[in-house]
């Protein structure tokens, strides 16, 4: 769901919907979601928290899968599923989203998983991979125009609503 902000206020006013503005805080969501600045496939606020927190507990339920298991982000590394790559190295691979929430949303992974299901499970060996792929997220933000800023999140566990667990981040605008 969108959240009104300064930062996002101005931009509102910079949108070619400017009515959006004058509304008060509860509607603008609303507003911004029938506005031509934000097309319709990008409809943040149909995924709640809620719906959110939900695939996280049925992905709980299922229990983490087994480190040989593979997940959908193994499967578009080795290119069974296909995804738009915006940046690949060898250690990290950065995509778009394929359900997104926001008009630039995607993932930044490790291609190996190395024991990191979640943020919770890092140690010190994976010091230089996290690394990395913060810097692959600045990197890709970059190249899609994100210099005015954007929100990068790392969902951790069952209460930090993880559906897939292998380490991802999200990156995306505006912040959501």
């Amino acid at each position: 769901m969108l959240v009104a902000s300064r930062a996002f206020g101005s931009a509102l006013r910079a949108c070619p919907c400017r009515s959006a503005c004058n509304l008060p805080k509860q509607f603008r969501t609303e507003a911004l979601q029938r506005s031509r600045h934000f097309p319709v496939a990008y409809r943040p606020a149909t995924r709640t928290m809620a719906s959110e927190k939900d695939k996280a507990q049925q992905a709980a339920a299922e229990g983490p899968p087994a480190a040989q298991q593979p997940t959908i982000f193994d499967k578009i590394v080795s290119k069974d599923i296909p995804a738009t790559i915006l940046y690949e190295d060898a250690t990290a691979l950065a995509f778009k989203d394929i359900s997104p929430q926001a008009p630039v949303h995607f993932l930044v992974i490790p291609k190996k998983k190395t024991g990191l299901t979640g943020l919770s499970q890092a140690t010190e060996s994976h010091e230089q991979l996290l690394g990395h792929l913060l810097v692959v997220a600045s990197k890709v933000a970059k190249q899609e125009k994100l210099q005015e800023g954007y929100r990068v999140v790392i969902n951790d566990g069952k209460e930090g609503c993880q559906s897939v667990y292998h380490l991802h981040l999200h990156l995306g605008w505006p912040p959501c």
